[in-house]
């Protein structure tokens, strides 16, 4: 028998109050009265865990016994040490790669059952694992070839753990739609829609493979970072196998101590990586917390985990760099139009206070160092912005937002002095370059140009005839065709000389 949604959260609720961690005593200071008073109540009902521990200990245990969602949240809490803490950040961390791991002749069993063959066929060495996160856990093994890899195997039933996570998801953003108005604007139904086909992606190790092929080509065009290659002879719905990546994760707190590591580059490097991605290619790896980040002996990034990915068209990767170009710049009228053209400000809101509000968030923080900037006022700040200006969340950008505050946590945690906007410039700069120059707007209009000319021949071919033309009277398709041509030589005559 299924359980019920709101038993669900209710038993969830419940844990949190168990170990004080729903509004532990830690932040008792931080509370208004009347919530302060709420909390101690609440404490009356704690058990002996609530007792000792840190809350982020506290948290994390909670969250690993709710299954792979809540795991999953707490793996994005553990990025923003900034916000939460540095001791919360660290302690909730254990759930991005060091959960309990099943057993390893359940592995072998599933690899088996999915490839189709033994073990021993497959692979000369077969290790225990090395690293568990929400869904799955990794082992290390040996091709027969001599080449060392990351077999990744789905953890047994994890579909309807999910399933049933995604159900729990739904009501709680039907809830939260019926019964908080004020959260409407966040789109609630349409956010958990976006998580639940997130995960649903992410439990066909197929996608994944395909995903992670697809990154590392574009990967290589920049080399802000690497990725192992797939194993294609390895790859099933539950199984992935890729190249083993040598070097240390990120979440081991000893990485960033070695002796020698540029943790500037290496923050730099992180943001240029997820920029170039997004911007030049149109589809990035959408899940890098430290858990899926390692750094090679040349203290280079390699990423794993390619199981969520995002995608932008190239409408959202224009605003997405005129928006970080025009903060750059400190051009926030053109920022606020930016804004407006894209959809993201209601159009009955007056684009000159949008622009004075953008000022306020953005002087503050452009140019800075990431340790002078307080993240937890900034964030705050553009909550208020939002509801003020009646904006909108944007389904299609919940995975570009939810990466780029992720990717910002990481790299201050990597060097808290790195500049975000001047590791940002190069990348967003090049693409502006050569999708906004004169020279790029002339090539699309003629790209469009011959798309009309092409257009109108089609139509004017199919449309029914009157009349024969005459030996002496050219038809209107090669009218429409000639008006193409001409069209599209003056424009191509102009972007030669332009250039």
């Amino acid at each position: 028998m299924t359980t019920p949604a709101f038993v669900r959260v209710g038993a969830l609720a419940w844990a949190l109050v168990r170990v004080d961690a729903l509004l532990p005593r830690e932040i008792d200071q931080h509370l208004a009265p009347g919530v302060r008073w709420a909390a101690r109540l609440l404490r009356l009902f704690s058990g002996r865990v609530a007792r000792s521990g840190r809350p982020g200990e506290r948290l994390a245990l909670v969250l690993e016994r709710q299954g792979p969602v809540a795991i999953k949240l707490g793996q994005f809490l553990a990025t923003r040490g900034d916000v939460l803490g540095v001791a919360f950040a660290a302690d909730v961390a254990r759930l991005q790669d060091r959960l309990a791991a099943f057993a390893t002749t359940d592995a072998r069993e599933a690899v088996e059952d999915a490839l189709g063959a033994p073990v021993e066929s497959l692979f000369a060495r077969f290790d225990d694992a090395v690293a568990a996160a929400s869904l799955a856990q990794v082992h290390r093994a040996a091709l027969h070839d001599g080449r060392e890899v990351a077999v990744k195997v789905l953890r047994p039933n994890i579909e309807a753990r999910v399933a049933t996570d995604a159900r729990v998801l739904t009501w709680l953003g039907d809830m939260a739609h019926a019964l908080v108005p004020a959260a409407r604007r966040l789109e609630p139904r349409a956010f958990v829609a976006t998580v639940r086909r997130a995960l649903e992606l992410e439990l066909d190790l197929r996608f994944e493979a395909a995903g992670a092929d697809e990154l590392r080509e574009a990967m290589a065009d920049d080399g802000y970072m690497l990725s192992p290659r797939v194993v294609w002879d390895g790859v099933a719905r539950r199984v992935l196998t890729l190249e083993w990546a040598n070097g240390a994760a990120l979440s081991d707190a000893a990485t960033l101590d070695r002796p020698g590591l540029d943790r500037r580059g290496l923050a730099t490097n992180l943001i240029r990586a997820f920029l170039a991605q997004a911007l030049d290619h149109g589809v990035f790896h959408a899940d890098l917390h430290e858990g899926n980040l390692f750094v090679d002996e040349a203290g280079r990034l390699i990423a794993v985990d390619f199981g969520i990915i995002g995608r932008l068209g190239h409408a959202e990767r224009r605003f997405l760099a005129e928006i970080l170009w025009g903060f750059i710049r400190r051009d926030y009228a053109r920022l606020a139009a930016v804004h407006f053209d894209a959809g993201y400000v209601p159009p009955d809101q007056d684009r000159a206070a949008f622009a004075q509000a953008l000022r306020a968030v953005g002087e503050p923080v452009v140019g800075r160092a990431a340790a002078d900037v307080s993240m937890s006022r900034l964030l705050t700040q553009l909550f208020e912005i939002t509801a003020l200006f009646n904006m909108r969340l944007r389904p299609e950008l919940v995975l570009l937002q939810k990466t780029m505050v992720t990717v910002e946590g990481v790299a201050r945690r990597i060097d808290p002095h790195c500049d975000i906007w001047a590791s940002a410039e190069p990348v967003v700069r090049r693409w502006i370059t050569r999708e906004l120059s004169p020279v790029a707007r002339l090539g699309t209009f003629v790209d469009e140009v011959r798309a009309i000319s092409a257009n109108l021949a089609r139509l004017t071919a199919a449309a029914p005839v009157a009349a024969q033309p005459t030996p002496n009277k050219p038809s209107s398709t090669l009218w429409a065709f000639a008006l193409g041509a001409l069209v599209s030589a003056l424009a191509f005559a102009l972007a030669t000389i332009l250039r």
